[in-house]
């Protein structure tokens, strides 16, 4: 059923949901989050990647099985992760990236910030490892962390920082599932093969509290931010066309305004006095 996506509004005393994604944004752009979240106007999203919602789907099923018998997935065994998938009644809710997720109320800003996760694996003492899969297909899939994007390693921390808050013991080693597509195959033959590897990644979430308060401090501001710097520092890509394609379109209204005057005048003195 669709439904009418709710703006923040600064007059309201309702706590205000913010998903992982959107705190996502405002660390890349602060005027693309204003826009979206005060405005309504939302970045160009691109296609949906089917094919990578069902490799998650699968990896999910998968280290389901080990869940429900608490056992060690061979993955980890070759990896020499000492976890077990972390059995929780409230695993279907986490991963509802959606409509639920984990979530935790931002006493301070009244925010609620959640995420949807893929998994968690625990060690025997109880701490918690975040897990994140992640599917593609490049000539040379990733090694280790530093072959990361900015935006995964994000992700990361702002996961592990919703867990903490909820009052779990959580590792700052997170693990990404990465998962890529061969294409070097001699045919495809209805199947499709891909290497699996185990990233670790250490996260720290310091910056993720202060990027909240940022965040409320802008959402209740009449003012739109000034186009954006990305997290990387270079201007926003986002920013760069709204801005040029603004002044292209006010250009061209420009000269079709002027050019209908021109011909509305010549046309006047083309009139004879009496009819």
């Amino acid at each position: 059923m669709a439904y009418a996506r709710k703006l923040f509004d600064p007059a309201s005393k309702e706590a205000f949901t913010v998903s992982r994604t959107k705190l996502d944004l405002f660390s890349e752009c602060r005027r693309c989050a204003y826009l979206d979240l005060r405005l309504g106007v939302k970045r160009p999203s691109g296609p949906s990647f089917t094919l990578n919602n069902a490799v998650d789907e699968l990896l999910k099923r998968e280290f389901d099985i080990h869940r429900a018998n608490g056992t060690k997935h061979p993955f980890l065994t070759q990896y020499g992760v000492d976890a077990v998938p972390f059995s929780d009644k409230r695993m279907d809710e986490w991963r509802d990236a959606l409509r639920r997720g984990i979530r935790y109320l931002h006493t301070r800003t009244n925010l609620f910030i959640r995420g949807g996760i893929d998994d968690v694996w625990v060690k025997p003492d109880g701490e918690l490892f975040i897990v994140d899969y992640k599917a593609t297909s490049k000539k040379e899939g990733p090694s280790s962390d530093a072959d990361l994007y900015d935006s995964y390693k994000r992700q990361m921390e702002i996961y592990q920082w919703l867990f903490r808050q909820n009052g779990f013991k959580v590792s700052p080693t997170g693990y990404f599932v990465y998962v890529n597509g061969k294409s070097d195959a001699k045919a495809f033959d209805g199947k499709l093969e891909f290497d699996v590897a185990l990233i670790a990644y250490t996260g720290d979430d310091a910056w993720v509290e202060p990027a909240i308060v940022a965040m409320k401090e802008m959402l209740m501001g009449d003012e739109i931010p000034p186009v954006g710097i990305s997290f990387g520092g270079g201007p926003c890509d986002f920013c760069t066309y709204r801005e040029g394609a603004g002044k292209a379109f006010q250009a061209a209204h420009a000269a079709k305004k002027g050019s209908s005057k021109t011909k509305t005048s010549k046309d006047s003195h083309d009139q004879p006095l009496f009819g």
